[in-house]
């Protein structure tokens, strides 16, 4: 298939038509979360965000790796140099280990995004599991002149790193304004400059999460963690980075200069930023205190939740907005959203009994082009979602007998919709994630006893019915001399 898809790259602040570097390989890197509380709907959207690009790169026939990192280390408060590491703050109040909670945490994440249907990624790597990776960049770094060790400490210096470089084409921030705008803070004497930041901390005593080094027992950086991690698995160079609008400054401005200044050349080709959920006109942050957790959207226990919502209305909610737009959340638009999902799989369903006619006064061609113009223009998937309901407008009138569609165009349609709204937007219908296996087990288990009861009675036209009515559905029985068995086909 050939590609035609734009992207908006964040580095040259337009679109670009997408070519990866080494077609058809695409390395694709994603900031995943901080493990230190329950997934929220913040986290929904990049993971969601993404894994509408890594869908639609692999209908594309791209080969794509797919690395999303999970960060259990480092990360202090309020994204500093200097505080306690978010992990261990909250293993004190929970009175736990730190890695015990990373994973509670960590297993909710994953559940949650199972729930939501993101694809898995193809590598995972935690910080904690590549402590060597980044010692030796900062060996490197320090031998290259970017870096600097003091009190067990070391630094990156990015006055030096700008005599060479640019730092900011992210975010645009200029080195001579945050020079003059940047208050020293406590523990900041350490650094040539306030705005130097860090590549490894020496650990204070209390400190839970230490390894050993060249220059003290510590621990790295927040930043350096995706430097290491991307390039071990996607090379020096590769194609797409993502995250978060929030990670633009300063972790993915120091990420550059890490990569730049250890490597001499810069290793994305392309950035790509979500934008952020708010409420009220507020960013929705677990730091601000205003978020709310995946599992109270789908359980509905939360005072701002008039009812619970189920993963796949959340996940359309996302996708009706573009994803480098501003997102509001309300139960509004919430129950908006749910009913646009539930409008767009009941036109599939009547979809699948529509009585094809002789002609078709349908442009099912012209239909597919806008979809796939839609996406190819940097994944825009509110227009696209509205392509698709113009698909559901014609599946309508055709059922009602305005407009009729040959047997060929419905196949055409049926493809078209079940592409764009399973594979590649990844959704879901309501009955198969709303109904839990234990209760379709029962459910089954008591048709036939029912059915038994029926064969005991020698209604042998009513036990064929209920078998060939489960067949439609999928459903297989196997009648043996004692018992029956079924599965699902």
């Amino acid at each position: 298939m050939q590609n035609k898809l734009f992207i908006y790259n964040s580095l040259s602040k337009q679109k670009e038509l997408f070519k990866p570097l080494h077609a058809p390989f695409v390395g694709l890197y994603v900031c995943g979360p901080t493990v230190y509380s329950d997934a929220h709907l913040g986290h929904a959207r990049p993971a969601i965000t993404f894994d509408l690009l890594f869908r639609y790169l692999t209908h594309l026939e791209y080969k794509v790796r797919y690395v999303r990192n999970i960060t259990d280390v480092g990360h202090l408060e309020n994204d500093a140099d200097e505080g306690e590491d978010k992990i261990e703050k909250k293993a004190r109040f929970e009175h736990l280990e730190p890695m015990e909670v990373v994973q509670k945490y960590m297993n909710t994440f994953h559940k949650n995004m199972e729930q939501l249907n993101t694809l898995h990624p193809s590598i995972e790597p935690r910080a904690s599991g590549h402590i060597v990776e980044q010692q030796e960049l900062i060996k490197l770094l320090i031998k290259k002149g970017y870096a600097y060790e003091t009190n067990g400490s070391v630094y990156f210096d990015l006055l030096k790193y700008n005599e060479k470089y640019k730092y900011g084409k992210l975010s645009g921030r200029v080195l001579e304004e945050m020079q003059s705008n940047t208050r020293t803070l406590e523990g900041q004497d350490e650094k040539h400059n306030s705005f130097d930041f860090a590549l490894w901390k020496k650990a204070t005593p209390e400190h839970l999460m230490r390894w050993p080094s060249p220059w003290s027992d510590g621990f790295p950086g927040w930043h350096l963690e995706c430097s290491a991690m991307s390039t071990k698995y996607l090379g020096d160079e590769f194609d797409i980075h993502g995250g978060g609008m929030d990670l633009q400054f300063p972790h993915h401005e120091c990420e550059i200069a890490q990569s730049t200044a250890a490597l001499g050349k810069e290793s994305v080709k392309y950035w790509m930023h979500n934008n952020m959920i708010t409420i009220n006109g507020q960013k929705m942050a677990r730091s601000l205190g205003n978020f709310i957790t995946l599992d109270e959207l789908f359980s509905g226990k939360h005072k701002l939740l008039t009812q619970k919502y189920s993963s796949m209305t959340i996940r359309f909610f996302i996708l009706q907005a573009h994803y480098r737009s501003t997102l509001d959340f309300s139960n509004e638009a919430l129950q908006a959203a749910e009913k646009g999902l539930t409008r767009l799989m009941k036109a599939l369903e009547t979809l699948r009994k529509l009585k094809p006619s002789e002609s078709s006064t349908v442009d099912i061609k012209k239909l597919r082009e806008k979809c796939y113009e839609a996406i190819n223009d940097d994944l825009n998937s509110p227009i696209l979602l509205s392509f698709l309901f113009e698909g559901v407008k014609y599946i309508n009138s055709v059922n009602e007998g305005v407009d009729k569609l040959n047997s060929a165009d419905i196949e055409s349609l049926r493809n078209l919709l079940e592409t764009f709204i399973f594979e590649i937007l990844g959704l879901k219908s309501e009955k198969e994630i709303d109904i839990d296996k234990p209760f379709i087990d029962d459910l089954i288990d008591a048709i036939l006893n029912i059915r038994q009861i029926i064969k005991l009675n020698k209604d042998w036209s009513t036990s064929d019915k209920i078998r060939g009515e489960l067949n439609k559905i999928g459903i297989i029985i196997k009648d043996k001399k004692e018992e029956v068995d079924w599965e699902i086909e």
